[in-house]
């Protein structure tokens, strides 16, 4: 196992999503002596629901790794099924078998051990592992996925440490709500596909939306980039986030997103490729269930058992069983407890709490880097994505091994 020894250990990877996989491969690739720990797609098996679909086409659902042969397709192709392309929407429990393929093929050195505390030292850092041990490395590279920055509006403040109100990170399977009446806050992806899960369990969802109306995405005009009509491939090229001139400037060219003025860079990492549902959801969605747009939530009350929301709209008032708040996530370094009160302090962050990056993904804490969300407002909404992993990795990896 590479980097056993503390003595001549460069780097330690905190998570094993696809950041944290992928920045293993590419050190291992590197030939950098490191150690990586986590539960492997952890985070997609245990704070996703059954039954969900990935947004991301296949080509964008890819893991990075030097070789650029252990992407989804690889693995379809590789284990029978055969290769899809951009009409294919991926199965959660799919694309977590494919993580777990990609594992045990490019970082077998994973240690299903959870990380407790990271605190520096006088050449790197203290890493403490549930257990007992500890370790020691040069570079410690944070890829703790989403669930530590999950975000709930300051309206749903009264119902916090109840069981009346919850983050969709939170459930593995929504059809524990069938019978209830469900209030769930947002008009993104995950509030939609959350409303049509729980519809179909036999639950009642209601769903409470700020802005004016719902937006699904464009139906792909082809399954393949290649055939793409070209008039279309012209106005709209295609990219890992979808067609479109911009999107494709996000998707290729990350390093230029860090140039731009901090309250632009982060606007476009609120509003590119904002709220808004899959192409292939809105059939699931639109006559199913209640949705209250031009609804902002204002207040939230428990009233004997159950909840009552105080909303600005025709509709004042909505009571429900329980709140699903599918509001999203928002990378904050004061979130990540496992890190020590000293570094956390020490990382120069911005507004919104996210680490500020060199181009190396490096933060103002020497040998400390930051995969994934909390590197969205450095390099983009690219990182928001699995497609990010190949930017992220390669510079991560490159970094360390210089």
């Amino acid at each position: 196992m590479q980097g056993r020894g503390t003595g001549d250990l460069e780097a330690v990877v905190i998570g094993a999503g696809p950041y944290g996989l992928a920045a293993a491969a590419h050190l291992r690739g590197a030939g950098v002596p490191f150690r990586v720990f986590g539960d492997p797609m952890a985070g997609w098996r245990e704070g996703m629901p059954a039954g969900m679909l990935l947004k991301s086409t296949p080509r964008a659902s890819c893991i990075s790794d030097p070789s650029g042969r252990y992407g989804f397709n690889d693995f379809r192709t590789r284990s029978g099924r055969g290769p899809v392309g951009d009409t294919y929407p991926i199965p959660l429990d799919e694309f977590v078998e494919y993580g777990e393929w990609f594992q045990r093929q490019r970082v077998p050195e994973l240690e299903p051990t959870r990380v407790t505390g990271v605190e520096g030292a006088p050449i790197g850092f203290r890493v403490y592992l549930e257990g007992g041990e500890t370790v020691t490395a040069r570079s410690v590279v944070v890829a703790a996925g989403l669930r530590p920055f999950a975000h709930t509006p300051p309206e749903l403040a009264a119902l916090a440490g109840t069981d009346l109100c919850s983050h969709t990170s939170e459930h593995a399977d929504l059809a524990k709500f069938a019978g209830q009446r469900v209030a769930v806050v947002g008009a993104g992806q995950s509030a939609l596909e959350s409303a049509a899960l729980l519809h179909e369990a036999g639950a009642f969802p209601t769903v409470v939306v700020r802005g004016p109306r719902l937006v699904f995405g464009e139906t792909p005009d082809a399954d393949l980039p290649s055939t793409r009509p070209l008039t279309a491939r012209v106005a709209k090229p295609s990219s890992g986030l979808g067609p479109g001139w911009g999107l494709r400037a996000y998707s290729d060219i990350p390093w230029a997103f860090r140039f731009l003025p901090d309250e632009a860079r982060a606007v476009r990492v609120r509003r590119v490729l904002g709220p808004a549902g899959a192409w292939w959801l809105q059939d699931r969605v639109d006559g199913r269930f209640p949705v209250l747009t031009g609804h902002p939530l204002a207040a939230a009350e428990a009233v004997d058992g159950t909840v009552r929301l105080s909303l600005e709209g025709p509709t004042e008032l909505l009571e429900a069983d329980h709140v699903l708040a599918a509001t999203g996530y928002r990378a904050d370094v004061a979130r990540l407890e496992f890190l020590d009160e000293g570094l956390r302090r020490a990382v120069r962050r911005t507004a919104a709490g996210a680490p500020r990056l060199t181009s190396g993904f490096e933060s103002s804490v020497p040998g400390l880097y930051f995969a994934g969300l909390a590197a969205a407002d450095t390099f983009g909404p690219v990182m928001r994505f699995v497609v990010g992993t190949r930017f992220a990795a390669r510079r991560i990896g490159r970094h360390i091994a210089a």
